[in-house]
């Protein structure tokens, strides 16, 4: 039983439904049934008795004048082939004298003439004992052996003179009874036909929402639940209500989330900004001592072609790691060289002998043409850590595609490879610090290349699947000097 009242509300409601429906139909329908029975038991003993009467009438002659030719003629007629059918319901008549005789009777081997009625049987001795209690009662009944007796005095100037005995079977009223109560079934299934269908669809209408908000507040507890859609249930009575308390609190739920969420990765960005910081200040000092002993190079050094050659990248290095470390820095602001297509060209240097190690294959399209108004220390320095991650990405034998096109607008940079897709789980935290795709990486390129893009006013998208990534950046053109920010 328990597991009945387990069950879900979309079965529950209109389970209990039908079952209320069907009980208060059968019980109308056994009500109907009883009071018909009784009520059909009466009427037909009613128009026995009207028939008595009428009989009872006609009798008096005969019985004055003891023609028991005419008595036995009237009570024969009712029985007759010519009666028509379902008309007469008596099996039986029988006229007693004043002595409580059969004076005539229509079954004359049943209740031959001269006997007293007390010798027919328990039933009739029964009746007798009433009759003689009282001889003048209108009408007396009694049931019993399985038939059914009905005595109609006969009285005459005041004096008994005899009575007549409508005899009926038992079940007499039975056969109309059965049609009546076939008739009432027949309709009480009609009706449970179409109340049950309507009471299983009404009942699953207001169920289904029940259910929906029981599973939406089950997934209250996780840390991002589904919106609950606003059509689940637009009426506006006890339920609906609850369904709008549901909403507010979800909102509430969400927005303390997305709270504590900012508040987490504020957290970690400032820790990491500090820790930053600090490395920078220690970094600055060699730096300076490089890139100072790099300008000794260049003003004393005797001429050399392989010096000449390779100090213009030396140089350019050093720049990008001071500009870097400048980044790291709030309070700094930096200045950075425009681009130029040969800046683009560097990197795809640099990362020819990383490309060759790894043994990927990679086509490098360079059409940044004019991109002056972006500063070339921090585009080299996306490049690089782009095309670095899809270098890692692409693996062994893989594929790289490196896109790069500039307009009066900007520049869009594009880097693809044919390694593993993302995962879902990481995509969303893609970009935050410590989040690294793979073992290799620490985590912190896409999130210093974020970082820079968002300086720089431009936008970075993801698309990782069919076996593609794709890393897409626009970069607005505008002043070369820039302003890192406060978040870092």
């Amino acid at each position: 039983m328990a597991r009945v009242f387990d069950l879900s509300f979309r079965y529950k409601i209109p389970l209990w439904g039908s079952v209320l429906i069907a009980v208060v139909a059968l019980t109308l329908t056994l009500s109907f049934m009883l009071q018909a029975h009784d009520d059909l038991k009466r009427d037909m003993l009613a128009n026995s008795d009207n028939l008595g009467r009428v009989l009872v009438k006609t009798l008096y002659a005969p019985m004055l004048h003891d023609d028991v030719w005419r008595a036995y003629e009237i009570v024969k007629a009712p029985f007759s082939a010519g009666s028509p059918p379902g008309s007469f319901r008596a099996e039986g008549l029988i006229l007693l004298d004043a002595r409580h005789e059969v004076f005539v009777s229509s079954q004359p081997d049943s209740w031959p003439m001269r006997t007293p009625m007390a010798r027919l049987g328990q039933a009739y001795a029964r009746l007798d004992e009433k009759l003689r209690a009282a001889p003048k009662t209108m009408a007396i009944s009694t049931e019993d052996e399985g038939v059914i007796l009905l005595a109609l005095p006969m009285i005459s100037d005041d004096v008994d003179i005899g009575h007549l005995v409508l005899v009926h079977p038992a079940g007499f009223y039975w056969p109309r009874f059965r049609e009546l109560a076939w008739r009432a079934l027949l309709i009480t299934g009609l009706v449970l036909s179409v109340l049950l269908p309507i009471n299983w669809y009404w009942g699953r209408r207001m169920a289904v929402p029940v259910e929906r908000l029981a599973e939406r507040m089950d997934e209250l507890g996780k840390l991002d639940p589904e919106s609950s859609p606003s059509d689940d249930y637009p009426y506006r009575d006890e339920l609906g209500r609850l369904f709008q308390a549901y909403n507010r609190m979800h909102a509430e739920m969400a927005e303390k989330a997305t709270l504590e969420q900012r508040m987490v990765k504020a957290d970690r960005l400032a820790a990491l900004g500090r820790l930053a910081a600090g490395i920078a200040h220690e970094i600055n000092n060699p730096l300076g001592g490089l890139m100072t002993s790099l300008d000794t190079v260049k003003l004393h050094a005797a001429p050399d072609p392989v010096l000449d050659r390779f100090l213009p990248y030396l140089e350019r290095g050093l720049a990008q790691i001071r500009d870097i470390v400048a980044a790291l820095l709030v309070e700094t602001k930096a200045r950075s060289r425009p681009l130029a297509a040969q800046d683009i060209d560097d990197v795809r240097t640099l990362l020819a002998q990383e490309a060759k190690k790894r043994d990927v294959e990679w086509t490098w399209d360079n059409r940044a043409g004019d991109a002056s108004g972006l500063p070339a220390t921090l585009v080299r320095q996306v490049l690089i850590n782009l095309v670095l991650n899809a270098l890692q990405a692409a693996g062994v034998g893989g594929h790289v595609l490196v896109r790069c096109v500039g307009s009066e607008a900007g520049l869009k940079l594009e880097i693809e490879n044919d390694g593993a897709v993302i995962p879902d789980e990481l995509m969303k935290n893609l970009f935050e610090p410590f989040t690294g795709l793979n073992e290799e990486g620490h985590g912190l390129g896409l999130w210093v290349t974020h970082q820079i893009v968002e300086q720089l006013g431009g936008g970075i998208h993801v698309e990782s699947r069919d076996g593609r990534t794709r890393f897409s950046v626009e970069l607005p053109k505008g002043d070369c000097a820039w302003q890192p920010s406060a978040s870092v």
